[in-house]
């Protein structure tokens, strides 16, 4: 009994491992597809309102955040979670995810010489976006790798959509 307990034990981790690469790529491209929203929504905004780039920026981080949660919660409302939990969900889920992809993303807008004084007709402005989202994507993906191996993150959500 011992031995096929520990068996089922043991194939239970080789199956985490060889799909946990899979889950962190979906999770990452879930957090990215949030943050992507939420940044493009909050430069379009700043953009109109004539905002300088530090408010532009933190309305874009805020919106990111706000778009990454929403996905969740769309997703662990829709198999049947009441409010509450399903806010504890996204925020379990989401929030190192997404804060990983805005400090990456963002420090590479930062960092990029120019990008902060681009408009969103400069087609600099989209490339160094463009760039920034998919250096923030490679980074970010292994930060959910390790969660999802921890039964963290994404791991928590992907028991709702089953």
């Amino acid at each position: 009994m011992e031995h096929e307990a520990h068996a089922a034990h043991t194939q239970h981790h080789a199956v985490a491992a060889t799909s946990s690469w899979s889950m962190a790529v979906r999770a990452t491209l879930h957090c990215l597809t949030g943050c992507a929203i939420g940044e493009v929504l909050g430069m379009v905004i700043g953009t109109a309102l004539g905002w300088s780039a530090v408010p532009t920026l933190v309305l874009a981080i805020i919106l990111a955040f706000f778009f990454g949660y929403a996905l969740t919660l769309r997703g662990v409302l829709k198999a049947g979670l009441g409010l509450r939990a399903a806010l504890k969900v996204a925020l379990a889920a989401d929030t190192l995810s997404i804060a990983v992809m805005e400090l990456v993303d963002n420090g590479v807008i930062v960092l990029w010489p120019g990008a902060m004084d681009t408009e969103l007709t400069d087609p600099l402005f989209w490339w160094v976006l463009a760039i920034a989202l998919a250096v923030a994507f490679v980074l970010t993906t292994p930060v959910n790798k390790w969660m999802i191996g921890r039964g963290k993150g994404h791991a928590v959500v992907h028991q709702y959509h089953q």
